[in-house]
């Protein structure tokens, strides 16, 4: 498994950006799919987005699509989420998570290392 770190969410208004990062310890971060889940006050755990090993492959939740941006950076161990013309319902706790893959695809389910979380609020 990978250990995970989150940076890079606040508070922010609609319309803005805003940028997570992800972080990864370990040798392996390059035979992981990664992803973003988020968690709003009341509701259930919700996938947003994933990335392929390689970061060939994406696939996006369609309430983010064409607004949010997922990368990695496999020289850094590092995934990100750029977020860009935030509403207010995107306000919601945001995770990453690595899933060990044997090809480069990008999965939905099946996460099994997941980060602490950070907070994201985005004001009307």
């Amino acid at each position: 498994q990978v250990q995970l770190v989150e940076s890079g969410g606040g508070l922010v208004q609609a319309g803005g950006s805003l940028r997570l990062s992800c972080a990864a310890s370990g040798r392996t971060f390059s035979s992981h799919a990664m992803a973003w889940f988020r968690q709003a006050p009341g509701k259930e755990r919700e996938f947003v987005t994933a990335i392929s090993r390689s970061g060939k492959s994406t696939v996006y939740d369609d309430s983010v699509k064409g607004r949010f941006t997922i990368s990695r950076d496999n020289a850094y161990n590092t995934v990100y989420l750029q977020m860009n013309s935030l509403k207010p319902e995107d306000t919601a706790v945001y995770y990453c998570a690595a899933r060990l893959t044997y090809g480069d695809y990008a999965p939905k389910t099946g996460f099994t290392s997941w980060g602490q979380g950070t907070q994201v609020t985005v004001s009307s």
